[in-house]
C-alpha cells in the first residue's frame, strides 16, 4: 500500500504575510531607527503600527502625563495608567506588541530639551502633534540633518498626513499667516512659557487617528523601502464625505529652515565637560574662518531689571523657566528676558561648558565656515547602553 502523501507547509513566522509582498524586506524595518514626536491619539496609532510592523528600533518623545481622557482616544494606555508619563507607558506597551523592538522613552520638551543628535540618530521622524512649534523644530533638525519626517494633523473627523524629504518643500513653507499668529500667542511677552497656553484640547476621534496614523506609517514603509512617496504633498481626508485628495507644496526661497549642515564631527565629550572655548578651538581648526558657534536654540542667558539696572544670570533652557521668575525679586517689575543663539569669539561665557547655559545633552553646535558649514555633536553624552547616538533624559529599558 502506497505511503499517503506528505505535504510539508513550513510554518509561519510572525511577519510571513508581510513577505508576501513582493518587495517587501523585513530586514530594512528591523534595522530602522524611527522617532515618533507625540505619544497621543495620533502617537498611540503610529506607534502601535511600527511595532506591528516590526520597525526595530523607536524613540517615543512626549512631555505630557496620561488623563482619563486619553483612555477614549489611545490604544495603549490603561485607567491605571493615569498620571504616569506618555512616553514612558507607550513604550512598554510597544514592547509588549513587539518584544524585539528596541524602544526608548523621551519624557520631556522637544523644542528645549532634546538634542538635535536624537534626531541625527533617526533614519526618519514621524510627529504625532497638535503644537506648531513642536513641529517647527521638527521642520529644521531634520532639514539641517537632511532627515524626512512625516507629519500628521487631526481635528474632529477630517486629516492629514504629508511628507516632507530633503531639497523640497518643507513644513515652514507651508506655514501661513495665521499659523504663525497662532505660534506668536503660545509665547508670553517675554518669550518664556506660558503653562496656561500649553493645555490646548483638540477635538478628535480614534477613527481618524487610525485613519491618518495608517497613511503616515505607510509612507514610511516605503521610504524605509526606498519606495516612491507623496513627499512634498499632503493627503487630505475628510470624515464627513469621506473624500480624500492630495495637495501639492511649493519650496519658497526665503524660508528659514532651508539650512543645512554639510558635514558633522562627533566630540568624544560631553556637554558638561567640554567647553565652549575648546569647541571653538576645534572649529577653527576644521576651518579657520570661524568666528563663532552658533547654537541650535534660543537658551536664557539672564533676566535685567529695567528699574533697578541689575541683572541676574541664568543659563538656562526657555522651557523650563516659567514666567513668574521674570518678575524682580527686588522692585517687583517684570524683568527683561536676554537669549543668546552664538557664542563669539570674545564671548564672556567660552569657559563655560554647553550644558550650563542650558544646552540639551547630545546638541549639535554649529560653526560656519567660507566653504562649509559644520556641526560639533556632543556625541560622549550618549549612553553606552544604547550603542547609539541617543542621549538626554531617555529611558534605556
Amino acid at each position: 500500500m502506497p505511503e499517503p502523501l506528505q505535504i510539508h507547509v513550513p510554518e509561519e513566522d510572525r511577519f510571513s504575510r508581510f513577505r508576501l509582498i513582493g518587495w517587501w524586506d523585513q530586514s530594512r524595518l528591523r534595522a530602522a531607527k524611527v522617532m515618533v514626536v507625540g505619544a497621543g491619539a495620533l502617537g498611540n496609532e503610529i506607534i502601535k503600527n511600527l511595532a506591528l510592523l516590526g520597525v526595530g528600533h523607536i524613540l517615543i518623545c512626549d512631555k505630557d502625563r496620561i488623563e482619563h481622557s486619553n483612555l477614549s482616544r489611545s490604544i495603549l494606555y490603561r485607567a491605571e495608567d493615569a498620571g504616569k508619563p506618555k512616553a514612558h507607558v507607550a513604550a512598554e506597551a510597544a514592547r509588549r506588541i513587539y518584544p524585539e523592538i528596541i524602544a526608548h522613552a523621551f519624557d520631556g520638551d522637544i523644542v528645549h530639551d532634546l538634542g538635535m543628535g536624537a534626531f541625527r540618530w533617526a533614519d526618519l521622524v514621524i510627529g504625532g502633534l497638535d503644537n506648531r512649534l513642536a513641529r517647527l523644530t521638527i521642520n529644521r533638525h531634520c532639514t539641517r540633518l537632511g532627515k524626512p519626517w512625516i507629519d500628521g494633523a487631526i481635528e474632529q473627523i477630517q486629516g492629514v498626513a504629508r511628507v516632507f524629504l530633503p531639497g523640497g518643500p518643507c513644513y515652514e513653507c507651508t506655514m501661513s499667516q495665521r499659523d504663525w499668529q497662532v505660534l506668536a500667542a503660545r509665547r508670553s511677552c517675554n518669550l518664556l512659557s506660558r503653562a496656561e497656553m500649553e493645555a490646548g484640547k483638540t477635538p478628535t476621534t480614534p477613527t481618524i487617528s487610525a485613519v491618518i496614523a495608517g497613511v503616515q506609517c505607510q509612507e514610511a514603509v516605503k521610504l524605509l523601502h526606498g519606495l516612491p512617496t507623496i513627499g512634498g504633498k499632503g493627503w487630505v481626508f475628510d470624515g464627513h464625505s469621506t473624500e480624500a485628495y492630495q495637495t501639492e507644496y511649493q519650496r519658497k526661497p526665503d524660508c528659514l529652515s532651508h539650512d543645512t549642515i554639510d558635514r558633522i564631527v562627533e566630540l568624544d565629550a560631553t556637554g558638561e565637560t567640554i567647553t565652549f572655548r575648546r569647541i571653538l578651538d576645534l572649529a577653527q581648526g576644521e576651518t579657520n574662518s570661524v568666528k563663532s558657534l552658533e547654537l541650535p536654540r534660543d537658551v536664557l542667558e539672564k533676566f535685567a531689571c529695567p528699574r533697578c539696572n541689575k541683572s541676574e544670570f541664568v543659563g538656562g533652557s526657555l522651557g523650563k523657566v516659567k514666567p513668574d521668575r521674570a518678575m524682580c525679586p527686588d522692585c517687583g517689575v517684570e524683568r527683561h528676558v536676554n537669549v543668546i543663539n552664538y557664542i563669539a569669539g570674545d564671548s564672556p561665557y567660552l569657559d563655560l561648558t554647553p550644558a550650563a547655559m542650558g544646552l540639551p545633552a547630545m546638541d549639535v553646535l554649529i560653526a560656519r565656515g567660507r566653504a562649509e558649514t559644520i556641526g560639533f555633536e556632543l556625541t560622549g553624552d550618549a549612553p553606552a547602553a544604547l550603542g547609539e547616538l541617543v542621549g538626554g533624559g531617555l529611558d534605556l529599558q
